[in-house]
């Protein structure tokens, strides 16, 4: 099953992305730990992980408060 990423805006609205997909989740993980910056610095400000159209878990790139 392919692991991917869906991106969002602060609004938690789609935002667009790298359309990568990933034969696990560690290497979607591990991808992420590498773009993350570059992502934020789109304009990207949470991260989903899917497996197929499973939502394992949502990510914040925004700097803790």
């Amino acid at each position: 099953m392919p692991w991917s990423w869906r991106y969002e805006g602060l609004d938690g609205q789609p935002v667009a992305g790298p359309a990568e997909t990933f034969s696990s989740q560690a290497d979607a993980e591990s991808w992420i730990g590498q773009e993350w910056r570059e992502l934020a610095a789109a304009g990207v400000a949470q991260v989903v992980l899917l497996e197929d159209d499973r939502v394992d878990y949502a990510m914040s790139l925004q700097p803790a408060e």
